[in-house]
């Protein structure tokens, strides 16, 4: 990888691209340090620190500490990302919408479109449940309506302005600009976390126990990635054989190709469906300042990450199976919604293709379908495995951080994307080389 980079910044087209995602990189995190209008930020990191669970801790991840601080990057990239996943269903149910997913280029520009303006709305919406919600509770400065209302145009402002960024960086820079936007924002919360661990583990410690602590931290740290690597670039190849066929004087085709599917087909979209699904309540209900008592309370402290794993505890851990069923759920609903094995049966009909043993049509999309759901399977469980580990450590150990399996993963696949990106990059320099010489 660090070969990768050192021989593309050799290259001034791609050197120019990776310098300009670099700058626009720092802009976000100057941005991620600019108050919000009108917000008692002393006031707000303190009910942070009162109020700290598995939803804001994930939630101040992926903003990259600007929820903490209530910087007008506080919504952070998370209305593109849930007006994608919106886009993405709605353009399964809805006809009109799916005409546009065919149209090519165009229909393209017109869906992104349409997603920026889903979230500005969804931004709109957001910013003002928390305006008004945190105006409430005291705060902001002054509660009244021009306080609010330039609270909630600097945090819808600032969640556009991450799109805009995002798409420049797509545009511009190298891999895609919102991964990388999302992906920077992890980051920046990773030696605040790392610190936590070691002067919770580590510091202060005989010498022999902090090594040993040491050591299992970063073992435990490898081995996630180690099984993310694995997770995110393992495949299984399904052959497909072309058969031959006569154009003019010449015979054409058998030629042997595959269909490759990821073993993780999904990404970690069923985890973000899971966790925001177990969180809502918890957000909401700290939104209006609601404690929760009775059963409706102890519902609440089942939902929290916080709560699971313990050992004088472990009836909250219930919420941890419920988590675990969704990811499971989501594995297989979202990639039976992206991926559909009949109209990819019917496209090998019509090009003459077939996999070998199996016969042309639905023979072959009962096939396709029967391996997806094996391969969805493992992906789901491997997912699971890289979700839990750390709720287990801060469950047993009370190892309280904010990334997690599900920020490795991201991280994990973006870095990996965006290394292929560069690399193909190179190699298409290199073949145009080759023609002009």
């Amino acid at each position: 990888m660090l070969t990768t980079l050192k021989n593309a910044f050799k290259i001034k087209e791609i050197r120019s691209k990776l310098l300009f995602t670099l700058a626009m990189l720092v802009v976000i995190r100057i941005g991620s340090q600019l108050p919000t209008p009108g917000v008692n930020r002393e006031l707000f990191a303190q009910w942070f620190q009162d109020h700290t669970s598995g939803a804001f801790s994930f939630f101040d991840a992926i903003t990259g500490g600007s929820f903490t601080s209530m910087a007008i990057l506080a919504l952070g990239i998370n209305p593109y990302i849930t007006s994608s996943i919106i886009m993405q269903l709605l353009t399964i149910a809805i006809p009109k919408l799916e005409e546009m997913q065919r149209d090519g280029e165009d229909g393209r520009k017109k869906i992104v479109a349409i997603t920026r303006y889903v979230t500005v709305i969804l931004a709109l919406v957001q910013a003002t449940a928390m305006a008004v919600g945190f105006g409430r509770q005291g705060y902001l400065v002054e509660f009244n309506a021009l306080s609010v209302i330039t609270a909630v145009a600097a945090l819808t402002a600032g969640s556009a302005f991450l799109m805009w960024v995002g798409e420049r960086i797509t545009e511009k820079g190298i891999g895609n600009g919102i991964s990388i936007v999302l992906v920077i924002n992890i980051i920046s919360r990773l030696p605040e976390d790392l610190s936590n661990l070691f002067d919770m583990f580590v510091f202060g410690k005989p010498y022999a126990t902090a090594i040993l602590a040491a050591l299992i931290i970063f073992a435990i740290i490898l081995a996630m990635v180690v099984m993310v690597v694995i997770l995110d670039s393992a495949i299984r190849k399904i052959p497909v054989q072309y058969a031959k066929k006569v154009q003019g004087r010449k015979m054409v085709g058998g030629q042997t190709s595959n269909i490759p599917l990821k073993v993780n087909t999904s990404g970690v979209i069923p985890v973000i469906f899971a966790q925001s699904i177990m969180q809502l309540p918890i957000l909401v209900c700290s939104f209006l300042n609601y404690q929760g008592t009775g059963v409706w309370g102890e519902i609440l402290k089942g939902l929290s990450s916080d709560n699971w794993c313990r050992v004088s505890q472990p009836i909250y851990s219930i919420g941890l199976l419920v988590y675990i069923v969704l990811i499971v759920f989501f594995a297989y609903f979202y990639t039976s919604i992206t991926f559909n094995p009949l109209m990819i049966a019917d496209n090998m009909k019509k090009q003459g293709g077939f996999i070998p043993g199996i016969r042309p049509g639905k023979p072959t999309s009962d096939y396709l379908n029967k391996a997806l759901n094996y391969i969805i399977f493992i992906g789901a469980i491997g997912l699971t495995i890289v979700s839990v580990i750390p709720f287990i450590f801060n469950g047993v150990f009370g190892a309280n951080v904010s990334f997690g399996g599900t920020s490795l993963i991201i991280i994990v696949g973006v870095v990996l994307e965006s290394v292929k990106q560069i690399e193909s990059q190179m190699l298409v320099r290199n073949y145009k080389g080759f023609l002009e010489d």
